[in-house]
């Protein structure tokens, strides 16, 4: 069953100043319609439904919420009946969540660490990846266990 999706996206200042608050207001205006269809990250958020006709459907309701709270969008910034799309550095479709291909090619491109600071930034990039990893937190599968 296909996934359809899309990503409206906020320009909001606030979000910057003080992310906590401006996390809690979006939640709270989509509190019932979180999950159900619609994700919110601070200042994106994703609609989305098992075809077209319920994306379509969950689209009206989410602008109608957005309309009644007055919030604005860019639509400048907006990605409508997307199959996949980029979402915090996760590529997300109708398989689920996969690895941005990318974001690994950056990390190959990393010069060799040098200082404490460079190894544990490393590791905090490469600890992010290790999900996708085959097996990776199966005992005695090396360092990562």
């Amino acid at each position: 069953m296909p996934l359809w999706y899309l990503c409206l996206s906020k320009d909001a200042i606030w979000a910057v100043q003080c992310p906590a608050t401006f996390q809690r207001c979006m939640t709270s205006i989509f509190s019932d319609l979180i999950e159900e269809m619609v994700e919110v990250f601070m200042d994106d958020f994703s609609v989305y439904g098992a075809s077209f006709s319920s994306c379509l459907s969950n689209l009206c309701r989410v602008l109608q919420r957005c309309e009644e709270t007055n919030l604005v969008l860019n639509w400048e910034k907006c990605h409508f009946m997307v199959r996949e799309g980029i979402v915090l550095g996760h590529k997300i479709s109708e398989k689920g969540i996969e690895l941005d291909r990318a974001k690994v090619d950056v990390m190959l491109q990393l010069p060799v660490p040098k200082t404490v600071k460079d190894i544990r930034s490393f590791l905090g990039h490469a600890g992010f990846y290790r999900r996708f990893i085959k097996d990776c937190r199966q005992e005695g599968s090396g360092e990562w266990s």
